[in-house]
């Protein structure tokens, strides 16, 4: 019998089986802030190159003060340097990333002709920043700027590359060590690791506890996904593996809330990193699943799991014996023997990727599977990450981003088990594509119709991303269903490490990063 027979015994979603699952989705609160912290970690202020000497007065425009911190949160780079003058009457016009010195001025006004000499700002000067929006980043605190910006913006690529590698490690050993093993490792470690970021003191040691960080994280959205499946029944699969995601959505909108909050860097990444720390007080609690002790056969350990399972929802111990859960010898023995004659029993083939394009009709679902993988990533990545590029307050931007996410795994739910995974997800991202192509005729003094469309686009994209993990168990059989969830985790990998770097276009022009995706849709 099938072990799935358990579920027909205890529920397919009783009380265990609750607690269980919205205990171990908790901790998927931390995925979803990790992936994603990392937007208010780099967030650049204003600045300027600092002038040698103490200032003055200080010119921008038709506004005057005496300190560049006065009117550093009206600069604009476009719209022409900042004029200082110092203590011992040198006048200097500051920009990003260079300084240019007034030789011999006459007066001090906004515009003078004379001759200049202009120096370009390095690692002999500092810069001055603008601390009304941002005390403290990472970009503030080693000048990540002008030709160290692309540092900066190496820490999120990184991150989903340790995301890639964390999936592939821990997925390989929760089949080895077990499921629970590797749930409470990569819980504690998300706990060390992130508060351990906070006390880095340059930014190569940075780099690398992230990159740290992201493999554990990764690690356990990989196994919950696995472990909250293997306990509850196939009723209710549907709806428990979609809502994973939605643990996730709550994480960006805790980013959200704790970097309008605090504008400190160290401090945002210390409440995040200890916000799910309650999950190691019971995460030692949790069972093995019976699907992995089955398989390894260790059938005392199965049977005091399906005695307190029994228990904890209200049924007698004993009504479901470990021995039960078995399959028959004489199934065992028809893939060996056929009527009339025996059949010496085939050696195991070892499977590859190449058995995943076995015949044109599976080369052509692989490439789909793989292509909706890609891009409901690439896409969920690009929206959320860009989100606080499309103006107005960014802070609320991203909640947004994350808060739209729920209402999509509701109305995904429903539709995949009303029209079919296949009508649900095709309109889906139908819907996103169209969303970004309206995006960019979206005329730049209406935010708030960019905004919208690009919830809109989120909305979607979170349905088909949402959907995807089961949709793909049901489209191969079994004896090549892990190779083929594994191969399309890899391409979704591919897409969040892509992903970044289209929002990086996004200084080019504001809508760039829709472009980009909406040509990949």
């Amino acid at each position: 019998m099938s072990v799935e027979r358990i579920f027909d015994e205890f529920g397919h979603f009783k009380r265990f089986q609750a607690c269980l699952y919205f205990a171990a989705v908790f901790q998927a609160i931390a995925c979803g802030i990790h992936y994603l912290a990392s937007v208010f970690l780099v967030e650049r202020p204003n600045f300027v190159c600092a002038p040698p000497g103490n200032i003055t007065d200080v010119l921008y425009g038709n506004h005057t003060g005496a300190s560049l911190e006065e009117l550093l949160p009206f600069f604009k780079p476009a719209n022409g340097p900042m004029v200082v003058r110092t203590a011992v009457g040198q006048q200097w016009e500051l920009s990003t990333c260079q300084r240019t010195q007034r030789m011999n001025p006459t007066d001090f006004t906004y515009e003078q002709v004379v001759n200049r000499t202009t120096e370009k700002c390095d690692g002999n000067y500092h810069y001055v920043y603008d601390h009304s929006e941002v005390y403290q980043s990472i970009v503030t605190d080693w000048d990540l700027v002008c030709d160290r910006e692309w540092l900066a913006k190496l820490c999120q690529p990184t991150f989903m590359m340790g995301v890639l590698v964390g999936a592939l490690v821990f997925g390989d050993i929760a089949d080895r060590v077990g499921r629970r093993r590797v749930l409470m490792i990569t819980s504690l470690c998300q706990f060390v690791f992130g508060v351990s970021v906070a006390f880095t003191g340059n930014y190569y040691l940075f780099m690398v506890i992230r990159f740290l960080l992201a493999m554990v994280s990764s690690g356990y959205l990989v196994v919950v996904f696995v472990y909250v499946t293997e306990f509850t029944g196939n009723k209710v699969r549907t709806w428990t593996s979609m809502h994973v995601h939605a643990a996730f959505a709550a994480g960006v909108m805790m980013v959200a809330i704790t970097g309008y909050l605090v504008r400190t860097w160290w401090i945002y990444q210390i409440i995040l990193s200890t916000c799910t720390s309650p999950f190691l007080f019971f995460c030692w609690k949790f069972p093995e699943t019976p699907f992995y002790l089955m398989a390894k056969g260790r059938l005392q350990e199965t049977q005091v799991l399906l005695d307190s399972i029994a228990r904890f929802n209200g049924l007698e111990p004993g009504r479901l014996r470990a021995e039960d859960l078995l399959e028959p010898k004489e199934a065992l023995l028809e893939k060996e023997v056929t009527p009339g004659r025996a059949q010496p029993a085939e050696p195991e083939r070892k499977l590859s990727v190449l058995d995943l394009f076995g015949t044109w009709r599976m080369a052509w679902r692989t490439m789909t599977v793989w292509a909706v993988w890609f891009i409901g990533s690439l896409g969920y990545y690009v929206f959320s990450l860009g989100s606080v590029n499309l103006g107005g307050n960014q802070y609320i931007n991203l909640f947004l981003a994350g808060a739209v996410e729920f209402p999509s795994y509701l109305i995904g739910c429903y539709a995949m088990d009303r029209v079919g995974r296949k009508r649900t997800c095709a309109p889906a991202l139908l819907l996103a594509g169209t969303a970004c192509m309206l995006i960019i005729v979206v005329p730049n003094d209406i935010e708030a119709l960019a905004i919208i469309l690009s919830l809109a686009g989120k909305f979607a994209i979170a349905i088909a991303f949402g959907l995807i993990y089961l949709y793909t168990c049901e489209l191969y059989p079994t004896i090549i269903r892990s190779l083929a969830v594994g191969s399309g985790s890899m391409m979704c990998r591919v897409g969040s490490v892509v992903a970044p770097f289209c929002v990086y276009l996004a200084d080019i022009w504001q809508y760039l990063p829709q472009v980009n995706d909406r040509q990949t849709l």
